[in-house]
């Protein structure tokens, strides 16, 4: 019999408990995106559960966050971008009652907590900065940004009456060009509003244009205050990136990181083109991979650094490179399937076969997903994702493949919608193109 400290046994009992979302109401099972600068409490909770996890699960171990686990346990966190109202309509005062601004569902009812150590975000009042809105299925529509006010009670939840009147930001229909550590995102330039020191929340508020759906974020902050000088500083400028892991259709850059007077809060990657520079990515490490390349081109790529007041560092020097002639398919063959599917993801399994005449012991397999997918778990690998690049390296019992023989894995993984997604393209196993079905 499977023992329940299984991770096999544990990963299906997940995607038992994921698949129930499709039978809960609405306001659970709809998940569009999330606040993720200035973190909102469930994204910065699901960012401390991974760091303090094992094994795919989550084990937070900031205060605030492992009270509000074990009032409304984890799937607040793993669904971090769904805390909404499906028939809001802009009633938000109407149908949301005080105390509840945080979470208006059940679901999410744990993060309504008064608690003095929610993860903070620390912005200097009066400066502007780039907010990042995940954007886990776009949708048209309009963002009110609230601040509360001067002697707002922390030590009680979150009242209407605890807000400024009017959103210090509002933006409709942002772009989305920014990649952050869990896919697409949101970003604009907002003005932090001045003469604000000490803890507060920032409220966000999502109003749908193409429905009457509605999503909230408590993000809490920490302002320095205004008498400052707000940061004009940029940070120095990137080294310049250095390429490695070339191939057809990839490549892997890294650079020396960048020096600020606050901090540097991620990178911009541009890529050089005849009518100009297109971005092609924005991340907060500095390294990133490059996927859908073409064989035998040649690209010139730099590198910009900013800062959380949205200042950018000038422009690194640039590397050029040419991607190598597409190489003939090597010894292996990768059947990938999505047996089960439902509302905001699916379990995926892959299959990997040995077709050549020697055994391969140990293997890592690389795959991209195109269309906002994220892995949240694995069974029999080691599956990891880092933007939209998915990792599978085996365990210890899957190591070894004979000639012949076939090893095969899964995963669950959260998409922006059920069906029609983009299923990958490409599969490296050791570096080695694999022939697909």
């Amino acid at each position: 019999m499977r023992k329940q400290n299984d991770p096999a046994f544990r990963a299906a009992v997940l995607g038992v408990t994921t698949l129930g979302a499709m039978l809960a109401p609405l306001d659970a099972a709809f998940a569009h995106g999330g606040m993720t600068y200035p973190a909102t409490r469930t994204y910065a909770c699901y960012v401390d559960g991974k760091a303090g996890g094992q094994g795919g699960d989550l084990h937070p171990t900031n205060p605030a966050c492992v009270a509000a686990v074990a009032e409304g346990g984890k799937n607040p966190l793993w669904n971090w971008f769904g805390n909404l109202i499906s028939n809001a309509a802009g009633r938000h005062r109407e149908i949301i009652p005080d105390g509840k601004l945080c979470g208006p569902t059940a679901l999410f009812d744990a993060y309504n907590m008064a608690h003095d150590e929610w993860p903070t975000t620390s912005l200097q009042a009066g400066s502007s900065i780039t907010i990042r809105y995940n954007a886990w299925a776009p949708h048209p529509g309009t963002w009110y940004q609230y601040v509360t006010k001067d002697g707002w009670d922390p030590s009680q939840p979150l009242k209407w009456s605890d807000l400024e009147p009017v959103p210090f930001d509002t933006v409709t229909n942002p772009p989305i060009n920014g990649t952050g550590p869990e896919g697409p995102e949101y970003t604009w330039t907002a003005q932090l509003p001045a003469n604000k020191s000490g803890r507060h929340i920032i409220y966000s508020i999502w109003q749908r244009s193409d429905s009457p759906e509605a999503f909230y974020n408590c993000s809490d902050v920490v302002f320095d205050g205004g008498s400052q000088q707000p940061d004009a500083e940029a940070p120095t400028t990137p080294g310049t990136p250095a390429v490695s892991g070339v191939t057809g259709t990839t490549a892997q850059l890294a650079w020396s990181a960048s020096r600020d007077n606050v901090g540097v809060t991620g990178y911009e990657v541009y890529r050089q083109t005849s009518s100009g520079a297109e971005l092609v990515a924005s991340l907060a490490g500095n390294t990133t991979r490059l996927t859908g390349l073409t064989p035998s081109t040649t690209y010139t790529y730099y590198v910009v650094a900013r800062d959380a007041a949205g200042n950018r560092s000038n422009a690194s020097a640039a590397v050029t490179f040419t991607t190598s002639e597409t190489p003939p398919a090597g010894d292996c063959k990768v059947e990938y399937s999505e047996p089960n599917k439902w509302h905001g993801g699916f379990t995926g399994n892959v299959t990997i076969t040995n077709t050549g005449t020697s055994t391969i012991s140990g293997w890592k397999l690389l795959w991209d997903y195109t269309g906002g997918q994220t892995v949240t778990n694995g069974w029999s690998a080691k599956v990891s994702q880092q933007g939209t690049t998915v990792t599978a390296e085996n365990e210890a019992w899957t190591g070894t493949i004979p000639p012949n023989g076939s090893v095969t894995f899964g995963f669950n993984a959260n998409a922006p919608a059920a069906h029609h997604l983009p299923v990958p393209s490409a599969f490296t196993l050791n570096g080695t193109l694999c022939t697909t079905p």
